[in-house]
């Protein structure tokens, strides 16, 4: 069985960078892209993503229009998302969540509470 695929949008390169390179430490997979859309054309290429880091502020497209989305996309929709985000404002949590995103953490990443939030959206 193909390993499950983490896909990491953001559109900052530093972010992807740092966050690949834990999670390849850990044994995970990764893919990355840069923008919203690019994202969806890796989940509708590839059946083996397991969960989306998504960095909730974006030019273009922001995650939580991005999340919208998805939710609406027969191929996307049950894929879980992880809002990735600067913002950690009192009701910003709730915001993501009622977006429609799985779980939520805030940057800078506590790495312990990442790995955990992933193990409990892809198990």
């Amino acid at each position: 069985m193909p390993k499950k695929l983490i896909l990491i949008i953001d559109d900052d390169n530093r972010n992807i960078f740092a966050l690949k390179a834990v999670l390849k430490a850990k044994g995970f997979e990764c893919v990355s892209a840069l923008s919203a859309r690019e994202g969806f054309s890796i989940m509708e290429e590839n059946e083996n993503v397991a969960i989306v880091l998504m960095d909730m502020m974006m030019p273009d497209m922001d995650g939580y229009q991005a999340i919208s989305v998805m939710k609406k996309s027969a191929k996307m929709q049950d894929i879980p998302v992880l809002a990735v985000t600067a913002q950690a404002m009192v009701g910003d949590k709730e915001r993501c969540l009622s977006a429609g995103a799985s779980g939520y953490i805030s940057k800078p990443i506590n790495v312990d509470e990442l790995l955990i939030q992933i193990e409990n959206f892809t198990t």
